[in-house]
C-alpha cells in the first residue's frame, strides 16, 4: 500500500511521489501506509435513521408573541444544525435578551437547543431546558458530524445578499469556537484528512441525482482560506485506491457522543436544569414560568407549529467497530458513499434518492449493508 504524506498541497505537488524515492539520511521519514478500514456487515454496531429539517428559507431565527411569552425560533437548520449551531445560538440569545428576562427556556435539548442554552448561560440568563427526549435520543445525535455549514441551508433563489452575510457571521463565529474544544480529553473536536475518489473525472458529474432536490447556492465561496478545506488532486501513485481519480482534503470532524455529553455536562455545571416535557401545541407554552422561550425543537416544530415550510430530508448511517488506527475519510462521489472516522465508531453513510422530502424513519439494513460492500471493494487490491 502507497504511503500518503500529510504535508500541503503545494509541498506536495512540488516534490516528487512519495514512492519515487526513499527518505534521505537525516531527513523526515515517510508517512505510514492508510490503515484499510475493516468493512464488512458482520463490523456494523449500529444503524440510525433522521430527518434533516429543511427549509427552503433557510433557519427561522426570530421572535413572535405567542400569548403572553416571547418565543424566538431557532430550528430548520437543514444538514448544518452541528456546524452552525454557535452563530445561530448567539442570534438567537440577543433576541431573547432584548426581552431583558433574566430567566429564559429552551424547548428542545438537541444541537440547537444545548448551544443556545450554553451561549445564553455565558451571557449571564438562568436557563431551563425542557425536552421530551436529550443525548443520546434526540434526532441531531444521529448526524454524520463534519463541518459541513452549507449543507441543504438554504435554496439558491433565497439566497440574498443580507442572507449570505447573515450565514457567513454565524459560520465564523462557530468556527471560532470550535477551535477552543480542541486538544479536549475524548477529542469532541478533530481535524481529519480525507480522500475524494471518483470513477470519472471530476470536471464531469457524478452519476447520480434525485430531481425532487433543489439547487442549493455556492456559499463556501465567501469563506477564506481559513475556513476552507485545502483539496489537492493526487496522482494516481499517490494514493492505494482502485479508482482513477482521487483528491485529498482536510475537514474538521465532530465526535458526537464526547461533544454531546461535554454540552450537556457543561449545562449542567453551569446551574442549568432539564425538565422533561413534551409539546404537542403551543399552547402549552403558556404553563411555564418563564416568559422568554427559545424554540429549538428542530424537525419538530412541523408538528408542534403546523409549519409546512419545514421539508424532512431522510439521512440513514451505519457504524462500523471502531478502528484507532484509521484517522482518514472517504467520499465516494460515484457511490454517494461518505464516511467519517468517529471514535465512536466508522460512520458509513449512503445517501439515495428519494431522501428529500421523505420523512421515512424506518431503518434499512439492506441498504447499509450495501453501503459497506461498497466501501470494502475500496480496499481490494488493485
Amino acid at each position: 500500500m502507497v504511503a500518503l504524506s500529510g504535508r500541503t498541497a503545494a509541498a506536495d505537488e512540488s516534490r516528487p511521489s512519495p514512492t519515487a524515492a526513499p527518505a534521505r539520511p537525516g531527513g523526515f521519514a515517510p508517512s505510514p501506509p492508510l490503515a484499510p478500514i475493516q468493512a464488512r456487515a458482520d463490523r456494523i454496531v449500529a444503524i440510525n435513521v433522521c430527518s434533516r429539517p429543511f427549509r427552503a428559507q433557510g433557519p427561522r431565527i426570530e421572535a413572535e408573541r405567542i400569548g403572553r411569552k416571547t418565543v424566538v425560533h431557532n430550528y430548520g437548520h437543514g444538514g448544518s444544525g452541528w456546524s452552525l449551531s454557535w452563530g445561530s445560538a448567539a442570534l438567537a440569545v440577543r433576541l431573547a435578551q432584548a426581552t431583558r428576562e433574566t430567566r429564559i427556556a429552551v424547548i428542545g435539548c438537541g444541537a440547537i437547543g444545548l448551544t443556545t442554552a450554553l451561549v445564553a448561560q455565558r451571557a449571564g440568563l438562568r436557563v431551563r431546558i425542557y425536552a421530551k427526549e436529550r443525548p443520546p435520543e434526540v434526532r441531531s445525535f444521529n448526524a454524520t458530524g463534519v463541518w459541513s455549514p452549507d449543507s441543504r441551508i438554504c435554496t439558491a433563489d433565497h439566497s440574498t445578499p443580507d442572507f449570505e452575510r447573515r450565514w457567513e457571521d454565524m459560520a465564523r463565529l462557530s468556527f471560532r469556537t470550535y477551535q477552543t474544544l480542541l486538544g479536549l480529553a475524548d477529542s469532541p473536536i478533530e481535524w481529519r484528512d480525507g480522500y475524494i475518489l471518483s470513477d470519472t473525472p471530476f470536471d464531469q458529474p457524478a452519476r447520480h441525482g434525485d430531481d425532487r432536490e433543489p439547487a442549493y447556492p455556492d456559499l463556501e465561496r465567501r469563506l477564506l482560506g481559513d475556513m476552507r478545506w485545502p483539496i489537492q488532486t493526487l496522482e494516481p501513485g499517490q494514493h492505494p485506491f482502485p479508482v482513477p481519480y482521487a483528491r485529498r482534503y482536510t475537514q474538521m470532524t465532530f465526535n458526537i457522543t464526547a461533544y454531546s455529553r461535554l454540552l450537556l455536562d457543561d449545562f449542567l455545571r453551569l446551574g442549568g436544569e432539564i425538565e422533561t416535557r413534551a409539546f404537542e401545541s403551543p399552547r402549552q407554552f403558556a404553563d411555564l414560568r418563564e416568559k422568554t422561550l427559545v424554540n429549538a425543537t428542530g424537525y419538530g416544530a412541523r408538528a408542534l407549529l403546523g409549519d409546512e415550510t419545514i421539508v424532512p430530508v431522510r439521512g440513514q448511517t451505519a457504524r462500523l467497530i471502531p478502528q484507532a488506527e484509521v484517522n482518514y475519510g472517504l467520499v465516494y462521489r460515484n457511490h454517494n458513499l461518505n464516511v467519517v472516522p468517529r471514535r465512536d465508531g466508522i460512520l458509513v453513510q449512503a445517501q439515495a434518492d428519494g431522501d428529500f422530502g421523505n420523512a421515512d424513519t424506518t431503518v434499512d439494513r439492506g441498504a447499509s449493508e450495501a453501503a459497506v460492500a461498497r466501501l470494502a471493494a475500496l480496499f481490494s487490491a488493485k
